[in-house]
């Protein structure tokens, strides 16, 4: 879209649309329908609205998969159509159709993941939803009446709108709100961090294991306090963040109310929270002593809940942009809890190596008598029976390992004496 395209259509959204504002969320993109040269109709999709209770109901998914998987709900946010409604039978609903025939595609060009499920809110004392009803769309009931005035408030404005959803793939909201999501959807979703699963009465106990931590900085207009930003670093490992500008990323997504409870000083010029930034972190990390800081965290979250430690996912990642000196990424083996889904603990693979020797000492950075009874869950890298007995005769732990045909023994074996269904999948 030219610039002066651009321009022209905010314009005819502010003075035509009802809602007079062009203006929208995240990501979007605008759509102009044209006949025989002449603009008709006016389109824009942008990000979802972050919670509306019918849609949360509809889908069905927690709290933590909304978070991570809101990215594939778009939102219809403005829709015009510029001429008389008589002189082109059945307009709306042409253009809202070919749009989304091409939605899914356009956003996958513009902004690099699919979209599956598309929404709308229509106020039905304007408006009867016609083109949304034509085009296979289901109203799913009404929103309470509230706008999001800014990141944390809403105000009421006392319109209740009714919501419309389509499904641009088949099974879609089925498919949001299940385990595991299909190979497309879930390469996009392991980019996204978070979200905090912790209330904000939870995080001041985190600032309290720091206040100890002894300060190096020296000098006036130090912005934030160290146990702030080490409580807030400590909260970003935990969700999975593995470098500096991630830490000031998903700390940015903490709201008001859970930064202040971590200890952050308001800004005095606008009088909000602010996260700290990424070269904050590196000044401050970097004054530590990192095994102080991991044993902090780690007892920290023992007296949180002993449960936590329970069931532990056991998985391997590389970090971007890390590289060592033969080029290739920095590898680390997590330990993740089930229930939290946090980041407990983190172990470098040693270069020239793989995943397996790194279990014992990541495992071993846990409190021992937590781990006993725990269920330890792993792929078949770790099908090996030093880290069998490690599991089950050091820590008096379970195990449950993913088995491939590199292991056809064992395989064989398995085939024999297990149910048909265990390899069905």
């Amino acid at each position: 879209m030219l610039p002066e395209e651009r321009e022209r259509l905010d314009g005819l959204l502010e003075t035509r649309h009802y809602l007079h504002s062009a203006r929208v969320g995240g990501q979007s993109l605008r759509y102009i329908a044209e006949v025989d040269g002449q603009w008709v109709a006016l389109l824009v999709f942008s990000g979802a609205a972050p919670h509306t209770k019918a849609r949360e109901s509809e889908i069905g998914w927690t709290a933590r998969q909304r978070a991570r998987r809101l990215c594939f709900v778009v939102n219809n946010s403005r829709f015009l159509v510029l001429p008389e409604r008589q002189k082109y039978p059945n307009l709306a609903s042409r253009v809202l159709g070919l749009c989304l025939k091409r939605l899914n595609a356009d956003w996958q060009e513009r902004w690099g993941h699919p979209v599956v499920l598309v929404e709308s809110y229509v106020d039905e004392s304007q408006y009867r939803g016609t083109c949304y009803r034509a085009c296979g769309f289901k109203a799913l009931g009404f929103t309470a009446g509230y706008g999001r005035s800014s990141r944390d408030y809403y105000e009421e404005h006392g319109v209740p709108k009714q919501l419309y959803v389509r499904e641009l793939r088949r099974r879609a909201i089925g498919i949001l709100r299940q385990g595991r999501l299909p190979a497309d959807l879930a390469a996009q979703e392991e980019k996204i961090i978070g979200p905090c699963p912790l209330r904000a009465t939870h995080l001041g106990s985190l600032l309290e294991v720091f206040e100890e931590f002894r300060d190096k900085r020296r000098g006036h207009g130090l912005r934030h306090r160290q146990p702030f930003v080490l409580a807030c670093a400590a909260l970003a490992m935990l969700m999975g963040a593995g470098g500096y500008e991630a830490f000031e990323e998903e700390c940015g997504k903490l709201t008001q109310r859970q930064l202040r409870a971590l200890g952050c000083r308001k800004d005095p010029k606008t009088e909000l929270y602010r996260a700290p930034s990424d070269t904050t972190f590196f000044r401050v990390l970097n004054g530590i002593d990192a095994a102080e800081f991991d044993l902090g965290i780690g007892q920290w979250m023992i007296a949180q809940e002993i449960s936590i430690l329970q069931s532990l996912a056991i998985d391997g990642k590389c970090l971007r942009g890390s590289a060592r000196t033969d080029g290739k990424p920095l590898q680390l083996l997590s330990a993740v809890s089930h229930r939290l889904r946090l980041t407990v603990a983190q172990q470098p693979v040693e270069q020239k190596s793989n995943e397996i020797p790194a279990l014992e000492p990541l495992l071993r950075k846990l409190p021992q008598s937590a781990l006993e009874g725990s269920l330890i869950t792993a792929d078949a890298m770790q099908c090996q029976q030093e880290s069998s007995r490690l599991v089950t005769q050091d820590l008096g732990g379970d195990y449950l390992w993913g088995l491939k045909g590199n292991q056809s023994g064992v395989l064989e074996k398995a085939q024999k004496r297990l149910p048909k269904d265990f390899f069905s999948l």
